[in-house]
């Protein structure tokens, strides 16, 4: 076949952007076994420790005060081991951890990055494929000159603006899909449609133009549930579970 037969299909570049979890998942009923286990095995092989030792050592030297021996002057009575437990337990009594659960949880706010902070976020931007608006993954179509890479950058820049910083992984791609255009827009640009290759960034700081874009910071199951079926199963091979 004639190269000036061959369909012609539009390379385009998109970008997974993952902020990763803030805070700790909480723990399954299997995990906490575990932990507890581990917890017993540690506690039955260790050692005293430098306070249940000072705190023993001061007890024998109170019982020989008591009983009109000599004060032992390596032990230091200004503060004991017991003074430091209670004022431990009495600053532990005063603080006040924060709330897993956020305002942006609250409200359901799909904009802000403080929502399910024990999550691994995707960001999703409206964009237009032919007649129709669908929440993907930033992307664009390759210039000429540019690498894949290049192309990845620049749709970040031209999407997200500069305030944005994500760390890309990798020259090449992690994964592949491809669709075809609508007829009207094939007649249009003389493509049959796109081959679009994701790259995998780490979200590193900054915040998205609210007032210029449509964005939403999706987990993995909302995730699925907003991208078109056979892209969100493409994206999905190189996105591994929270």
């Amino acid at each position: 076949m004639s190269s000036s037969n061959r369909e012609k299909w539009d390379l385009l570049s998109a970008v997974c952007v993952e902020r990763k979890p803030v805070i700790t998942p909480a723990l399954n009923d299997l995990e906490q076994q575990y932990k507890q286990y581990l917890q017993e095995v540690e506690f039955e092989k260790s050692l005293k420790c430098d306070h249940e030792m000072k705190h023993e050592s001061e007890k024998r030297a109170i019982e020989s005060l008591k009983k009109g021996g000599n004060f032992d002057e390596e032990v230091n009575l200004k503060q004991t081991a017991q003074d430091f437990v209670d004022a431990a337990n009495e600053e532990l009594a005063q603080f006040k951890p924060a709330e897993k659960v956020t305002e942006p949880d609250k409200n359901n706010d799909l904009k802000s990055l403080e929502r399910k902070l024990d999550k691994h976020l995707v960001l999703v931007l409206d964009q237009k494929i032919g007649d129709k608006n669908y929440f993907m993954l930033p992307q664009g179509v390759r210039q000429d000159g540019e690498t894949l890479r290049q192309t990845a950058e620049r749709v970040l820049r031209e999407n997200c603006g500069d305030d944005i910083k994500v760390q890309i992984y990798g020259n090449a791609p992690c994964g592949f899909y491809k669709y075809k255009y609508p007829k009207a827009v094939q007649n249009t640009n003389g493509a049959v449609g796109a081959k679009v290759f994701f790259y995998f960034a780490r979200y590193v700081k900054g915040q998205l133009p609210q007032e210029k874009i449509d964005y939403k910071w999706l987990d993995r199951t909302e995730l699925q549930k907003n991208l078109p079926s056979a892209y969100s199963n493409s994206v999905s091979q190189f996105l591994l579970n929270n």
